[in-house]
């Protein structure tokens, strides 16, 4: 199991360095919403591993400057391995979400949903990108591994 999350780690890295890429080569053609969402997949993904670390997070939709983007990216997928690596990975964690609220989760859940969660935002942000007349990304799966 432990492979498999490393590789979807690996995998989400990878579409998030292009999307990166993307966005800084057409920043005068993207509209405020393509930025919020590219920093809050990658917000997302660092909460994510501060919960479970037991650490300060980030804010959900705070803006960080463009340029630090491509270090956050390679810092989460760091951290993300050395949790998958270190943890028991069916450890329940108790964590409060951004409106406070208490709750439990194992540690494969938490990581698992920080994979689906940038993968739905990555969708998001290339609809945003095809409305401003730049190409989207193919950013499947499928594409990365062949």
């Amino acid at each position: 199991m432990q492979e498999k999350l490393i590789d979807l780690f690996e995998y989400t890295h990878h579409f998030n360095r292009e999307m990166i890429k993307v966005i800084s080569e057409n920043i005068t053609k993207v509209d405020e919403k393509t930025i919020s969402l590219i920093n809050h997949t990658l917000n997302a993904q660092q909460i994510w591993n501060s919960r479970i670390l037991g650490e300060k997070s980030f804010e959900v939709w705070q803006i960080n400057p463009f340029e630090d983007l491509e270090e956050i990216n390679h810092q989460n997928l760091q951290r993300s391995i050395d949790i998958i690596q270190k943890s028991d990975l069916d450890k329940r964690i108790e964590y409060h979400n951004s409106r406070g609220a208490k709750f439990e989760n194992s540690i494969f859940e938490m990581l698992f949903h920080a994979i689906n969660h940038s993968t739905y935002h990555r969708g998001q942000i290339n609809s945003l990108l095809k409305q401003n007349a730049i190409d989207p990304l193919l950013t499947d799966y499928i594409f990365y591994k062949r």
